[in-house]
C-alpha cells in the first residue's frame, strides 16, 4: 500500500536534511548543490529565481541595487515546496512584493541564536537591504523541551542531546523561548538600524496554531510522520491553538518594546486559508499553495510593494 507521504508529496524524499558540519554555526546546506527541488549558491544558501530568468543569492550572482532579505529556518528555505520557484522569498519577488529581489537567508533546523549567527557571518556579502522579514520563533517552542543543562546560557540547539522523558510545563516553555528569541530579536534590531534596514519579526506558521482540525490530507501525512518521530509525544502539548496564542502575546508585547512591528501569520493565514486548502506537508512545513498563501499574506500586511 502507498503511504500518504509517497502519494501525496513524493518530492520530498529530495528533502533529506543532510547538512554539512560548520563552525560557529554548527551544521548549514552544502554549496552548490542541486536536486530535483532546490538549489544552493556556493554559501549553501537556496536561490531565489525571479521574473525573466533572474536569480538573487547571498553570494552569487543577483541583480544590481538594493534588496530584501527574508531570515528564518527550514520554512523559509522552503521544505516542502515542489522547487525553488515555490518558497516564499520566490513567490514574493515574483508575484507579491516584486519590486526588489528577496534574498533567502535561512538555516535549516536554526534556533534564533544560529539565525542571527547566520547574518551577522555574511553581513558582508549583503547589498544594500531595505527589508529584513525574520520568519520564525517555532524551533525556540520546540527546542524549549530540552532540560536546563542543554539550554546553557544561549538556548538548545537540535542534535545536542537525546531527548528527554519528561519536559517543562507549556507555560514554563513559552516563557522560555519567548525570552530566547526577543533577546536575539534585540541584537537584530540594533544590525538592521546600523544599515538601515526595515526589521519586522513574523511568528512563522505552525499546523495546529492556523486551524485545530486539519484536512484529512494533513491528518493522514501527520499521522504517518507521528509513526517514526516523537512529536506528538514531546510536543503535543503546546500544539494547542491557546498556546500558539499565548506565545504570539508574548512575542508581540516584545516586539512593541523593542519598536518591532509584529505579525502573528497564524492568525493571519487561518482568515484567508479555504476550508479545503491544503497548507502543510507537516506540521511546520507548508505546501506550495501554503506558502503563496505566507508570501501573499507578508506583502498585504506589511505593506510590501
Amino acid at each position: 500500500m502507498t503511504s500518504p507521504r509517497a502519494e501525496f508529496a513524493p518530492h520530498m524524499e529530495h528533502y533529506t536534511f543532510v547538512l554539512e558540519d560548520q563552525p560557529y554555526l554548527g551544521y548549514f546546506q552544502y554549496g552548490n548543490e542541486k536536486t530535483p527541488v532546490s538549489t544552493t549558491d556556493r554559501h549553501g544558501f537556496r536561490v531565489t529565481p525571479g521574473p525573466a530568468g533572474q536569480r538573487a543569492t547571498v553570494g552569487d550572482d543577483r541583480p544590481e541595487g538594493p534588496a530584501r532579505v527574508l531570515a528564518g529556518s527550514s520554512a523559509v528555505f522552503g521544505v516542502g515546496a515542489t522547487g525553488d520557484a515555490a518558497t516564499i522569498s520566490a513567490r514574493l519577488w515574483n508575484a507579491h512584493a516584486a519590486r526588489l529581489p528577496w534574498l533567502n537567508m535561512s538555516g535549516q533546523s536554526h534556533n534564533s541564536a544560529q539565525e542571527l549567527l547566520l547574518f551577522t557571518l555574511f553581513l558582508h556579502e549583503l547589498p544594500p537591504v531595505e527589508d529584513i522579514v525574520l520568519l520564525s520563533g517555532v524551533n525556540n517552542l520546540v527546542l524549549s523541551r530540552l532540560p536546563q543543562e542543554k539550554q546553557g546560557r544561549h538556548g538548545a540547539f537540535f542534535d545536542c542531546g537525546p531527548a528527554p522523558d519528561v519536559v517543562p510545563p507549556p507555560d514554563q516553555r513559552v516563557a522560555h523561548a519567548s525570552e530566547l528569541t526577543l533577546r536575539h530579536l534585540r541584537a537584530w534590531k540594533v544590525l538592521a538600524d546600523g544599515i538601515g534596514a526595515r526589521l519586522t519579526f513574523v511568528l512563522q506558521p505552525l499546523a495546529p496554531w492556523v486551524r485545530e482540525v486539519p484536512l484529512l490530507r494533513e491528518q493522514l501525512l501527520f499521522d504517518e510522520l507521528d509513526e517514526v518521530s516523537n512529536f506528538r509525544r514531546f510536543h503535543n502539548d503546546i500544539s494547542t491553538m491557546a498556546v500558539g496564542r499565548a506565545y504570539a502575546d508574548r512575542l508581540a508585547a516584545g516586539c512593541a518594546g523593542l519598536e518591532v512591528p509584529f505579525l502573528d501569520m497564524n492568525v493571519a493565514l487561518g482568515e484567508v486559508a479555504g476550508p479545503e486548502d491544503w497548507l502543510f506537508i507537516d506540521r511546520v512545513h507548508c505546501t506550495d499553495l501554503g506558502y503563496d498563501l505566507v508570501a501573499r499574506q507578508l506583502a498585504d500586511r506589511l505593506d510590501l510593494v
